[in-house]
């Protein structure tokens, strides 16, 4: 492994990446996302709906899933109350430190690394695999708040607007769109 740097702000923790629809991805030194399609390699990447469960009943639809975001500090959290979870652990491509992913409006760009830009689509919503992962852990990710809403905590998708390569240690640059936003939603 070649030694990174760390950057004072947002970036890149841990890269993965499977070319199956397994629950977890494999740990990788970089990844290259691909404009319009997702991470080369990825069974995820593609024009249209890559998720197993959603391409059976739509599968002409737009991916909106093209790459899965998870925030290091989750995990950080999920260790309190005694779960051991790492990157790649839960299916996400890129984890990264020091963005608060799940408040980002929808369109914010991810300006990753040199080159790649990813655009956030909406919110994951984690199912039901969680619990396969990791007993009462689907419990844990998605809390109510005080307003009894669900909270959903296992990361942000979005779509690659121009590819590149991203690797750990990359810096991550967000540009939040302007005028009015839109909250996040499952995608």
């Amino acid at each position: 492994m070649t030694a990174t740097r760390t950057p004072e702000g947002p970036q890149v923790v841990s890269v993965s990446q499977s070319s199956k629809h397994n629950f977890s991805k494999d740990r990788v030194d970089s990844v290259l996302l691909v404009e319009g399609l997702g991470l080369d390699g990825d069974a995820h990447s593609g024009t249209t709906v890559q998720h197993v469960f959603r391409k059976r009943f739509h599968p002409t639809e737009p991916n909106l899933r093209q790459v899965h975001l998870i925030h290091a500090e989750l995990f950080e959290e999920l260790a309190q109350d005694g779960f051991e979870v790492g990157p790649g652990d839960l299916g996400e491509n890129i984890t990264t430190r020091g963005i608060d992913l799940l408040n980002l409006p929808e369109g914010t760009l991810l300006r990753i690394g040199p080159d790649a830009v990813v655009q956030v689509t909406g919110l994951r919503n984690p199912c039901r695999q969680i619990d396969r992962f990791q007993t009462g852990m689907l419990k844990a990710v998605l809390p109510r708040n005080s307003a009894g809403k669900t909270v959903r905590k296992t990361g942000i998708m979005g779509i690659v607007l121009s590819g590149g390569a991203v690797s750990t240690g990359d810096e991550i640059r967000v540009e939040v769109p302007a005028g009015s936003h839109r909250q996040l939603r499952c995608v």
